[in-house]
């Protein structure tokens, strides 16, 4: 398949200038041009006059007087408009039925790609391209008829990404497709994230927060499970073998038992989400990980957790990381601690 050069389709759209703008204007409130007195009004030199004269003379914006050819009159630039604009238009409707009979060609190769899944062939796929993962998770959005589980670890969201993500959970929600969603809990003090889910909630979603995450997961109707590629890529590992994605459904099915609802920090009480906070961070100091580790697997930036772990320090009258662990088990800091969402079960 031979793919057409690009900057051959359609040919570099007309611009005016300011200068030309304003010189037709004034040729149109004065009914013919008048080079001297036009640029003496309009603050150009003769040359710049001329040259805007030579650009609208050549649009067909001004032409000849038909009593005096010397002069020159404003003509329609709705007429002129649909001169220009024709072959414009020509070139888009060629490019827009190029684009549906290439739609179609790859739309019929669909088929034999799903006899391929069906056949048990691809349990496993690697897209490394962030384009073609969302080209993947939209296509399997749009298929899924029950259910969709999500892990999205992180406490700051992009408000383009949830714009982007709000029309298809709308769609799947409004096809009665169940969904949820964990977040970490510092999504909560994230203006964007808090908006997000009061809309989607408000159609059906669910969603609990945990200091805690396993990391980024989202399945789609227990049959297909995106995870991430591992090296911090932007790309995805598809999984579709029945076991595994199983296995990684009773996963999340763990996590969303531990987790707590999701609401506004404030309306929880700041000091009762610091402090679950604070009693995660605790515990993985104890257990020697590095600060990149934690923030990590808090789902928060590097800075804020040193803040955190400097601030639990000062409060345990700690000078080392270590002694930081051991003052911590000795006030019962490390002990397990129920969350508020314990207990509910995964059917909640």
């Amino acid at each position: 398949m031979v793919i057409p050069e690009q900057n051959r389709a359609i040919d570099p759209p007309v611009r005016l200038s300011d200068r030309e703008v304003a010189l037709y204007r004034w040729v149109a409130a004065n009914g013919r041009m008048d080079p001297e007195r036009a640029a003496r009004e309009l603050g150009l030199s003769r040359a710049e006059a001329e040259g805007a004269v030579v650009s609208l003379t050549g649009l067909g914006l001004l032409k000849a007087d038909l009593d005096d050819p010397a002069r020159l009159r404003p003509v329609d630039p709705d007429l002129v408009a649909a001169v220009v604009t024709i072959s414009m238009e020509s070139a888009i409707r060629t490019q827009q039925t190029e684009l549906h009979r290439v739609r179609d060609q790859f739309a019929d190769l669909r088929g034999h790609y799903r006899d391929s899944l069906s056949r048990g062939s691809v349990d496993l796929e690697v897209i490394p391209g962030v384009e073609e993962v969302r080209a993947a998770l939209n296509r399997a959005a749009e298929e899924c008829a029950e259910e969709m589980l999500t892990s999205q670890p992180g406490g700051n969201r992009v408000p383009a990404v949830l714009q982007e993500a709000l029309a298809r959970d709308t769609a799947m929600l409004s096809r009665g497709v169940r969904m949820r969603t964990l977040y970490h809990h510092t999504a909560r003090f994230n203006g964007p994230s808090q908006a997000y889910v009061a809309t989607v909630s408000a159609l059906g979603a669910e969603y609990r927060t945990a200091h805690e995450l396993f990391g980024r997961l989202i399945v789609f109707d227990r049959k297909v499970a995106f995870i991430p590629e591992r090296g911090g890529t932007w790309g995805a590992v598809v999984i579709r073998e029945p076991s595994v994605v199983h296995y990684l459904c009773e996963v999340f099915e763990q996590a969303w038992t531990q987790a707590a609802p999701f609401s506004d920090a404030a309306a929880d009480g700041l000091e009762l989400v610091a402090k679950d906070i604070h009693r995660t961070i605790v515990r993985l100091l104890a257990a020697g990980l590095k600060d990149e580790s934690i923030a990590r697997r808090i789902g928060m930036s590097l800075r804020t957790a040193r803040k955190h772990i400097a601030d639990i320090m000062e409060t345990l009258g700690a000078e080392s990381r270590f002694q930081a662990g051991v003052l911590a088990a000795q006030q019962g800091l490390l002990d397990d601690t129920p969350e508020a969402g314990s207990g509910t079960g995964p059917a909640d």
